[in-house]
């Protein structure tokens, strides 16, 4: 699989292409990063923005997509043990202009992921128009941005998310605009059982069950959440055959088709992550995609 990109810079904040974290990092580091769609000047653009906590402390990225640098991914680094600094701005250029990009962390509270869940806002600025806002401060950020509303929509169209667990892992997703964010818990028992097993719940109510996962380590199953049809895809194999490796793959998809799908699993390698063009088609669609690296803690 590849890796998410890195949440550390060589400076306190720069502009720079993307990178990649090394496999050692992904047991170190736990990060959600979110994609969401939003309206820059008179562009359409992918900005994604990560969380990441490891030992040193806890960092942030966005990035925003710019088609006028092709393999360049304009991004805000902040190392961890600098994220003392809880507020700041900083400013870039990309193809649609001028980007400003804000956030006041300083009162934000925090579960046991890396991303807060209260108190804190982070904003993304184009043309003095505000393209995207995140946290509950809503009025504390147009106060600093000086910035419009959003003529656009801004859609969240990805979630990528490490889980760590020994049996159990759990994370919270909203599946639609108008949803409710529900709970999620996968339950997966692979030692000292004779048949391994695995089973979906939302919001505490099992909505999937596979049985005989030795021969079912990797497949695809539709659920039912808010109306809306799921496709849940996982693949457990590394947990059953190489457990050295460490992780599993799962993935909530909405609004695509399995045979139109990216993710769509192949009986010799695991679920590969969307690339950029496939987020562009999967926003289009109007879907949304959860992704979750599975790691087991001893």
């Amino acid at each position: 699989m590849r890796d998410f990109p890195s949440c550390f810079g060589e400076h306190g904040v720069q502009v720079t292409e993307s990178s990649t974290s090394s496999s050692n990092s992904r047991m170190t580091q736990n990060l959600v990063t979110c994609v969401y769609q939003a309206k820059l000047g008179d562009h359409s653009r992918l900005i994604t923005v990560t969380w990441c906590k490891n030992l040193m402390g806890q960092g942030l990225s966005v990035n925003v997509d710019d088609e006028s640098c092709p393999g360049m991914t304009c991004k805000v680094d902040m190392k961890p043990w600098l994220f003392s600094k809880k507020k700041g701005s900083r400013s870039f250029e990309v193809g649609t202009g001028r980007i400003d990009v804000f956030w006041d962390l300083s009162f934000a509270k925090y579960g046991s992921g890396p991303e807060p869940l209260e108190g804190y806002f982070l904003a993304v600025v184009s043309d003095s128009e505000m393209a995207l806002l995140l946290g509950d401060m809503t009025k504390e950020a147009y106060k600093k941005t000086h910035a419009s509303p959003p003529s656009g929509e801004t859609i969240l169209i990805s979630k990528k998310e490490h889980v760590f667990g020994k049996k159990v892992y759990n994370t919270t997703a909203q599946f639609s605009d108008n949803g409710q964010p529900h709970d999620i818990m996968i339950e997966c028992h692979t030692v000292g059982l004779r048949e391994p097993r695995l089973s979906v719940h939302i919001d505490r109510k099992m909505v999937m069950q596979v049985k005989h996962l030795m021969w079912k380590f990797r497949g695809n199953q539709t659920i039912l959440i808010d109306g809306l049809p799921v496709e849940v895809f996982w693949d457990v194999h590394n947990w059953l055959f190489n457990p050295s490796v460490g992780n599993a793959v799962f993935m909530f998809q909405t609004g695509l088709s399995t045979e139109k799908s990216w993710y769509k699993l192949s009986s010799s390698s695991i679920l590969p992550l969307p690339t950029t063009q496939g987020l562009k088609e999967e926003s289009r669609g109007l879907g949304f995609s959860l992704l979750l690296y599975a790691w087991k803690s001893e």
